[in-house]
């Protein structure tokens, strides 16, 4: 592994794809010039870690804020709750590579080849998981808001807590499993083809649901308004719109990455195509990105979220002083 690689599920893969024809790595030293004559796009480490700290620490907020707050213990928070947990997979695998990346660099830590191949295969297992399990909950939510919306007078019976952790367990085991599975057949082009797939799959389940979320809303709100349930549908429907909005930002931050695997298939020898290659590390940015403004959406989108983050806080601040 260079020194000033990273490698983000899989660095492996990608080494072994641009192998093929130039053998050279997608990751070479920042800035270096590549055999193409491209030169990486140059990022500081420190910049990686910067972000990645401050997504960790405003994730494990959200987290401890739902757990303290029994307002909060709802399937859909807790889904929220997985969510911010599979960001911090995120943030904690480019905490730790950053931080070994710059002792390695600084002559403070000495490794074997051996110990370098395990932390790459821990490090692209947590982030493919991430980005697996993000999906999914993204689907689930999106799920859990339909049947809020459209299954309003069943939906205790329908998504009890039993129902919610055993998704939740699902989600994680199916994550991790094929995580796993992804590491071990790396070299293989189906596992970017599955990775792609998945992301599409994903895509058009939930615009499936919003579709038919928003178009009947309107109808639907004026018969749970004759129930007076108003207040009900106008909180499902905030939700909708909270859940709008992290797609949606996933797809920004994440989409980048995605096309860059795309092209991987279809052309990863055209000189175009490298040329958006040499811009990997910035799509780590936008990816480490995602993981940061999640919190923030989380926040700005559920007052009683706000308010237990914001107790959580200013006690920690008195208690510091």
């Amino acid at each position: 592994m260079n020194d000033s690689s990273r490698h983000y599920f899989s660095m492996k893969h990608m080494d072994y794809i641009y192998n093929i024809d130039n053998n050279i790595t997608l990751n070479t030293t920042l800035g270096e010039m590549n055999a193409t004559g491209i030169a990486q796009i140059m990022i500081p480490q420190e910049l990686f870690l910067m972000l990645g700290l401050i997504s960790l620490v405003e994730n494990i907020l959200v987290v401890a804020a739902i757990i303290k707050n029994r307002n909060l213990h709802s399937p859909m928070y807790y889904f929220i709750c997985c969510l911010a947990v599979s960001d911090m997979l995120v943030s904690v695998s480019n905490v730790v590579e950053t931080l070994f990346m710059l002792l390695k660099e600084h002559g403070l830590l000495l490794v074997t080849a051996k110990m370098l191949q395990h932390l790459d295969n821990v490090i692209d297992i947590m982030i493919c998981s991430s980005v697996v399990s993000s999906l999914s909950f993204l689907c689930t939510i999106a799920a859990d808001r339909y049947i809020t919306i459209f299954y309003a007078l069943r939906y205790h019976s329908i998504m009890t807590t039993q129902r919610a952790v055993a998704i939740i367990a699902v989600v994680w085991l199916t994550s991790i499993t094929s995580s796993s599975l992804f590491i071990v057949y790396h070299t293989d082009n189906a596992v970017i083809a599955c990775l792609v797939t998945f992301f599409g799959l994903t895509l058009v389940f939930t615009a499936v649901l919003y579709l038919h979320m928003f178009i009947l809303a309107h109808v639907h709100s004026r018969r749970i308004m004759a129930l007076h349930k108003s207040r009900r549908q106008a909180t499902s429907m905030k939700g909708a719109i909270t859940l709008t909005i992290l797609l949606g930002v996933f797809v920004i931050c994440w989409g980048p990455f995605f096309l860059h695997l795309i092209l991987i298939l279809i052309c990863p020898t055209n000189p175009y195509c490298k040329c958006y290659f040499s811009h990997f590390n910035l799509f780590l940015i936008l990816i480490i990105c995602n993981s940061l403004i999640d919190p923030l959406i989380y926040a700005y989108r559920s007052q009683e979220l706000r308010k237990t983050l914001k107790e959580m806080i200013f006690c920690s601040w008195l208690f510091a002083m």
